[in-house]
């Protein structure tokens, strides 16, 4: 099996909390895709010296700015700058190309009516419904975060390796059956004090530790309640540019 290397490109919430990217989380091995792409996704990797030529995909968890808005900027950079031909894979829940074609046309409208210079291919994700995309196993299925569009969970396996994303989501026992076997669980954690239905704290995450049956745990869509009982929390906490190797 070949190296595996995941970089956290964003570990902010939506409202950057700590001045933190937002959800852009990259995956390389024998290609590159990106989990998410958050409007600062571009910045990050200009920042941390990461080609974003090579990314091959990217699989939206759900379609809430802070997780798709940084397209329109890849797009732009693949126009301009990196002078893209290969095709780019866009996949993600029912009305993801709509959406990103909209919010295209709203930030670039001139340059989104124009024929794209490379193959733009969009891919539905429908929860409880396995596929490949570009040499990944994609298994989505639905969390509980918004009241009636689809959010996503993802677990991903790719030359070997499990990598289970939670996107955005509340508490869930699909999050601990989900969790068993993966090499890796990206888990969000915006709240410590609040508790809510469409995000996870972290004393509930402490209290089912034990029960998640990944070989690593780190948190991340991390909020100001978070950062500020971070000396309070057991379970690893991401970083901008944190770098983990499978």
């Amino acid at each position: 099996m070949g190296e595996i290397r995941v970089t956290f490109l964003g570990s902010g919430d939506a409202f950057s909390a700590k001045g933190g990217h937002q959800a852009a989380y990259l995956v390389d091995g024998d290609g590159s895709f990106l989990f998410d792409c958050g409007s600062s996704a571009l910045t990050a990797m200009k920042a941390y010296g990461i080609d974003a030529g090579r990314i091959d995909t990217v699989l939206i968890s759900h379609l809430h700015g802070d997780h798709f808005a940084g397209l329109p900027y890849l797009f732009l950079e693949y126009t301009y700058e990196q002078c893209r031909s290969r095709p780019l894979t866009i996949a993600g829940p029912p009305g993801t190309e709509e959406r990103v074609r909209r919010l295209f046309a709203v930030v670039y409208k001139e340059l989104a009516a124009r024929p794209s210079p490379y193959a733009l291919r969009f891919i539905e994700l429908e929860p409880g419904t396995a596929t490949e995309i570009d040499g990944l196993h994609v298994d989505p299925f639905r969390v509980p975060h918004q009241e009636k569009e689809i959010s996503l969970g993802l677990v991903v396996t790719l030359e070997g390796r499990r990598i289970f994303y939670s996107g955005d989501t509340g508490w869930s026992e699909e999050l601990v059956v989900r969790s068993q076997g993966t090499d890796l669980f990206i888990c969000e954690c915006c709240y410590y004090e609040t508790r809510v239905e469409y995000h996870l704290d972290y004393p509930r995450l402490r209290e089912n530790r034990h029960r998640f049956g990944c070989k690593r745990m780190i948190l991340t869509h991390l909020g100001r309640e978070v950062h500020a009982h971070r000396e309070d929390v057991e379970i690893e906490l991401a970083h901008d540019g944190l770098v983990v190797e499978l």
